[in-house]
């Protein structure tokens, strides 16, 4: 795959969200949103408010999770429904599952339960290749 084209810290945000470390990929995406400037910066912007969502839902902060989504949604909803390498539509209906799912599923203590299985998983499409005549 060609996917060293994109850029490191975007792909070890991936790594760390893959992992369900969503608070160290929310980091990692955060520099990354520092360092860019341009429309990409809401990209990664959204990225980084789905990574929030679900580290809120894990600690049982619905409200703050769900405000979350809706601003992963609004900053990448202009990128669908493919962006960097990323299939917008899937990511962002598997993140509205999984949320919908943990809300419906409530531990003893009445904490939202994440099915892991319903976490959506970041994989890219091989980044384009660059020609190396074009400067």
């Amino acid at each position: 795959m060609l996917q060293h084209a994109y850029h490191p810290l975007y792909l070890r945000g991936i790594e760390q969200f893959n992992r369900c470390d969503f608070f160290q990929s929310h980091e990692v995406w955060e520099e990354l949103w520092l360092e860019v400037e341009g429309e990409d910066r809401l990209f990664f912007k959204g990225l980084i408010q789905a990574a929030v969502a679900l580290f809120h839902l894990g600690r049982g902060n619905v409200h703050g999770a769900r405000k979350l989504v809706a601003g992963a949604h609004h900053y990448l909803g202009p990128f669908r429904s493919r962006h960097m390498g990323l299939d917008l539509d899937a990511f962002l209906a598997g993140l509205g599952r999984c949320v919908d799912d943990a809300l419906v599923h409530l531990s003893d203590a009445g904490r939202p339960v994440i099915d892991p299985k319903l976490i959506p998983e970041i994989r890219l499409e091989p980044a384009p290749q660059q020609d190396p005549n074009v400067r």
